[in-house]
């Protein structure tokens, strides 16, 4: 029998938003040259084996002439992409004696080009974050994903630039520096297009959008064509609160997982995603045969806009009914099943019939009766109960859009929501929610009680309008945000008034 030599280098796969342990193990042994890869590998993963041999030929090392086999543990899960080219090229110099055993506990990943350059991967948040869980000191990838690594605190991240600069460094000839870890404190906020201040009158709109973003609660504006709605819709993000350390590590590791991180940077925006009216169901929810998240994961922390919300397929808009309630979106596929985070608030715009002008005092409706209870029979009532705030957006006169009276800009109105933000902090400060719109009924009855005044509002506005328990509940969660933003320790009868108004005002 001839001599064998084995290594054994660490890296992962992803799945969903997790990552697992996939030991790279690479045997060399006499016999016929070959290069074979094992252990369930995909197309990308098999071609490894072109990239790899061309890479350590141009990085001035020496490609083993022998039987070289190479194993993905472990063999029953499917592996994807070219992200295990980097340790399976250590792993080769490794058995073949080019390289000496590296003494700290190392994980890496990368894809090689042929001349030995390291490109960037998928999911590098949420190999990074498993890393430092299975007590890893170290992790080596490309250069371009140091930024998204450096979110996770106590991880040493090494950004590679090459395979040649890894072997240097491993063989302690040129040591490569760590990337310093992310400081949210300095991470600055791209300017916004849009601004508040931007938008001529409104006023309704701006203050129901304000309680919105204050509490994170989910708004459907109806209005005829060119009222606003979309600018309005567009401007939400420049008031709602910055991001914090962890909501900056959830997104980004989002986007890792999707492939949409660019330039080497972190998410450090709250979403907008505002997918066309023939975005398919899995478009939405995710999935795929690989399940990748969808437009509702993709808007976590953000806004998901739903323009021409009518006009989206039926099977599209359901889906979005179970994540409105508990943040999750969960996708079983013959392979298993995945859990998507989905807390996003919808924003949601239609008109109030096909031709857009029903009701409006200057432009007559050419729809019929029917086609206009069609039209609103497209969005079903559970849907609807599960939108907080209902307000019409009108056209605007002539008079508003020329007015030179100056409106309130964003940074003011993001102030107050921010404040209102602190209050939700400090009350949630030992509950797994960070908002008014999260809470459950039984924090409901614990965070917002009523005076016996404000008791006998809601029973008639229940009574009256025939709401369910599900509305009930979100009126006391949108009054509760509306007292937060003038700091109110109590519920009072004003608050609630509002929020009924918002919620029956369709």
């Amino acid at each position: 029998m001839g001599a064998t030599s084995l290594s054994n280098i660490s890296s992962a796969a992803v799945l969903g938003l997790d990552a697992i342990l996939v030991e790279v193990e690479v045997d060399i042994s006499n016999g016929l040259p070959n290069f074979k890869i094992v252990g369930l590998p995909d197309k990308a993963v098999e071609e490894a084996r072109e990239r790899v041999r061309s890479a350590i030929k141009n990085s001035g090392f020496q490609m083993p002439d022998r039987r070289i086999t190479v194993n993905l543990a472990p063999a029953d899960v499917k592996k994807m992409g070219p992200a295990y080219d980097l340790p399976i090229a250590i792993g080769l110099l490794l058995a073949s004696g080019q390289l000496n055993p590296y003494p700290i506990k190392s994980l890496l990943i990368g894809e090689l080009a042929l001349n030995g350059d390291i490109r960037p991967a998928a999911g590098i948040v949420s190999i990074a974050a498993f890393a430092k869980q299975e007590g890893y000191e170290e992790i080596y990838l490309p250069i371009e994903n140091a930024a998204e690594a450096g979110l996770i605190d106590g991880l040493h991240v090494f950004p590679v630039r090459n395979l040649r600069d890894l072997v240097l460094h491993w063989r302690n000839e040129k040591p490569l520096t760590p990337q310093p870890a992310f400081d949210a404190a300095h991470a600055t906020e791209t300017d916004y297009i849009l601004d508040m201040k931007d938008i001529a009158g409104q006023a309704h709109a701006k203050r129901a959008l304000t309680i919105a973003a204050a509490g994170a609660h989910n708004i459907l504006m109806s209005g005829p064509p060119g009222s606003g709605k979309t600018m309005l819709a567009q401007t939400l993000p420049t008031i709602l609160p910055r991001l914090t350390h962890a909501e900056i590590l959830e997104i980004t590791k989002i986007y890792s997982v999707a492939g949409l991180l660019s330039g080497g940077k972190v998410a450090n925006l709250r979403p907008f995603r505002s997918p066309h009216h023939t975005a398919s169901y899995v478009a939405i929810a995710g999935g795929g045969n690989w399940p990748q998240p969808g437009e509702i994961t993709l808007a976590h922390r953000g806004v998901l806009f739903l323009d021409e919300l009518p006009e989206f397929p039926r099977q599209a808009i359901e889906v979005l009914r179970q994540p409105l309630e508990d943040g999750l979106v969960h996708i079983a596929r013959s392979s298993g099943k995945l859990t998507f985070p989905a807390r996003f608030m919808l924003v949601a715009a239609k008109n109030p019939c096909p031709c857009g002008f029903y009701g409006d005092p200057e432009k007559a409706c050419t729809c019929t009766a029917g086609q206009i209870a069609s039209y609103h029979k497209k969005i079903s009532g559970p849907l609807l109960d599960r939108i907080d705030i209902h307000i019409e957006v009108p056209r605007l006169a002539y008079s508003e859009l020329r007015s030179s009276n100056p409106e309130e800009n964003s940074a003011t109105i993001r102030s107050r929501v921010e404040t209102a933000r602190s209050l939700q902090t400090n009350r949630f400060a030992h509950d797994l929610i960070r908002s008014n719109s999260e809470m459950s009924s039984k924090q409901v009855k614990l965070y917002c009680p009523l005076s016996t005044e404000a008791e006998k509002l809601l029973e008639t506005a229940v009574e009256k309008y025939h709401l369910s328990p599900r509305s009930y509940i979100r009126i006391i969660k949108l009054a509760r945000t509306i007292a937060d933003l003038e700091n109110s320790s109590n519920i009072e009868p004003n608050h609630l008034a509002e929020a009924i108004r918002y919620k029956v005002s369709d």
